[in-house]
């Protein structure tokens, strides 16, 4: 293997800790940004800490932001009642381009994987409780949910980690309607990569679950 100098080596090495960034793929970055302008080096650096600086998670539905509650938690124009939930944040994006659901989210930041240690306890899955069944503060109950739609993605994690959350959710809210997406998103695939008429048709043919 080819040795580098320790600033170059160091670099190609934060690289590769990238998802989908191999060593091949490492090495390119880093010598695009040894030829690159330092204005252009110190802009990617000073993106970078801005990055880490201010993006936060949302209080309520744990999307990545640089306010809380985030855009969708706080618009007067989203319905409430209406909470859709995703593996991560990229997954609203897909969801926002069918311009068809107007309701808010819940983003639980990956799936149930007995295999890879995670478990319920690592997932945003107890807020998400909470938000079901919000405590009541001065005599004061919150409007309560009407409607969850389970949209993690149709992999095997993603089905357990639908079928897990179905089962608490009916636990402390018997009542409430829990649908899942239909399988215009094909099975073993990831949603993020899921086009706009895909999406679409998966949020319309969603089923009670």
């Amino acid at each position: 293997m080819a040795r580098f100098a320790e600033p170059m080596s160091r670099l190609i090495d934060e690289l590769r800790k990238l998802p989908g960034v191999g060593t091949k793929s490492a090495q390119r970055l880093a010598f695009h940004v040894l030829r690159s302008s330092d204005a252009d080096a110190r802009a990617l650096a000073a993106a970078i800490l801005t990055l880490r600086e201010q993006l936060r998670l949302c209080s309520i539905c744990n999307n990545v932001t640089d306010t809380d509650p985030c855009i969708y938690c706080s618009s007067a124009v989203r319905d409430p009642h209406i909470v859709c939930v995703v593996e991560e944040p990229t997954n609203i994006a897909t969801i926002e381009k069918t311009r068809s659901y107007n309701g808010v989210y819940h983003v639980l930041h990956g799936t149930l994987s007995p295999i890879g240690g995670v478990g319920p306890e690592q997932l945003r899955i107890a807020n998400l409780l909470t938000r079901i069944a919000p405590p009541v503060t001065n005599g004061h109950t919150p409007e309560s949910i009407r409607e969850i739609i389970l949209a993690t993605s149709p992999t095997t994690e993603g089905e357990a980690t639908a079928a897990y959350i179905a089962d608490e959710l009916r636990r402390i809210a018997p009542t409430l309607r829990i649908t899942r997406i239909a399988t215009g998103v094909p099975a073993g695939s990831d949603i993020e990569y899921a086009d706009e008429v895909t999406m679409l048709r998966a949020l319309e043919g969603r089923r009670d679950f």
